[in-house]
This record gives structure tokens, sequence and C-alpha cells, in this order.
């Protein structure tokens, strides 16, 4: 990372949940989720500190009873339409030249990888920066709920899509490696983030739903880091009982 460089982990944590109310607080083998995954977060060497996005008292205050140096809950409103515009708001009053954008609700994440975020954007070249995997069986491919992403040689995204891209034309042809999932982490420089969030949602992230087409739409340069890893998401008890058991197994 440049010295002069300042970044940010952001984690946006709402309470509210269809499938889990109360998810942030929701316990993993002891503790609760948001400290899992600050406790994650801080491994990583290139941020200089890291905020919980949250909408409600309870999160700050048991952010707050963590007490892990250099870590702090910011409150925000309770009615944005994204965690982008959430982060945004959060890191309003923050000196930063990049953030970076943690799923608060992934236990288990990878420190290296947001090392490895920091990194890309510490060059100056990219406006934003995010990753995916490969995927690797057929369920996964036509899933609309698993995104896939199509990038260029330099890793330019070049499209997000709920559909399978891209599409294998001609029976049989060889497409082993041509789809990647997207994985749900972003980085940002602090002047671009701000710029997207005051652009009006695009007719393709209306169509998609999908929030990152807003960037590309208006000419963002975003690389895509490959990975192997697709990490794990808590959106479940059952995924609760995956997580505790991973830990475990470590």
């Amino acid at each position: 990372m440049k010295k002069n460089n300042r970044v940010i982990g952001v984690i946006p944590a709402r309470w509210a949940s269809t499938r889990l109310p109360g998810k942030p607080l929701a316990m993993i083998a002891g503790k609760p989720m948001i400290q899992r995954v600050t406790e994650q977060v801080i491994k990583a060497k290139s941020l200089d500190a890291v905020l919980v996005a949250t909408d409600d008292q309870r999160i700050v205050d048991a952010v707050a009873s963590f007490n892990i140096p250099g870590v702090k809950a910011v409150m925000t409103r309770a009615d944005h339409p994204s965690g982008t515009d959430r982060i945004a708001e959060a890191v309003a009053n923050e000196e930063c030249d990049v953030l970076i954008n943690i799923q608060g609700d992934e236990p288990l994440m990878e420190p290296e990888l947001i090392d490895r975020l920091a990194d890309v954007m510490a060059s100056g070249d990219w406006d934003m920066a995010t990753a995916a995997a490969p995927i690797k069986t057929e369920e996964d491919l036509k899933n609309p709920a698993v995104v896939k992403a199509v990038f260029a040689r330099d890793g330019q995204a070049l499209y997000f899509s709920r559909s399978v891209i891209p599409h294998v034309r001609d029976a049989g042809t060889d497409a082993t490696g041509a789809h990647w999932r997207h994985i749900g982490i972003y980085a940002y420089r602090r002047d671009y983030l701000l710029k997207l969030v005051a652009e009006p949602p695009c007719r393709l992230e209306n169509l998609e739903k999908l929030e990152q087409l807003r960037a590309l739409y208006i000419g963002c340069r975003m690389n895509v880091l490959q990975v192997e890893d697709i990490g794990i998401g808590v959106d479940t008890p059952e995924d609760i009982l995956k997580v505790e058991a991973i830990l475990a197994r470590r």
C-alpha cells in the first residue's frame, strides 16, 4: 500500500432480516456474528480503521462492548435502499482515500482478500474493485441468486448478471473456466463512492436488481480479483450451524 493512502473497512450491519431478524447479534459458537466478522476483518494488514455502519442502537452498544482497538460503530439512517448508501453515510465525515465494504454476515471473511483489494486500489488505476470465484456446479450456474461476472484480461469488469453469462452457443463446446461467481465485497475510492450514490439507479440495475451495474453504466473502472474461496454468508439458522461446524474443525 502507498503510505499516503488511508484505508477504512466498513461493515454494514442492519438489524432487520427477513429470515434472521437481529442477524448481526446472532450467536455463533459463543460470540455475536458481528464480533466474529470484525475479529476477522482487523487481521487485514491494510486497514487503518474499521467502522460498523448500523441502523440500530443495540448493535452500536454491542460493538462498543467488544472493545476491539480500531473498531467503532456508526449510526446511520434506517431507510437506505442499499448497503452502498449506508457506507457512504458512514464515511461522510471520515478522512480516507479508499474504503472497503465488507459483508456483515460473513464471519469467516478472509483478511487476505481485504489486503488484495487494498493493494489493487493503491495503484490509483481503478475506481472500484471486487472479486469473483469459479463456478463449479451446474446448480450454481443456473441459480439466479448466484450472480455471474464477466471481465477483461486486465480484470476490468464487463458485466454482471443473474443469467448465465457468457452464453455457450454450440453444444459440446468446452466452457471450463468460463463462468465466474461474483463475491459481494467492494473497494471504492472515496470520491468515486460519493459520485456513485449521487447517481439514480439505471435501468439495468432495476432490471437485474444488481447495484454494481449502476457503476458500470456510468463508466466505472472496476477491477475483478480472481479468488478460489466463495466464503459463506449467514442468512438462516442452518447457516449458523454450518459456520459453527467449520470453526469446530479449525
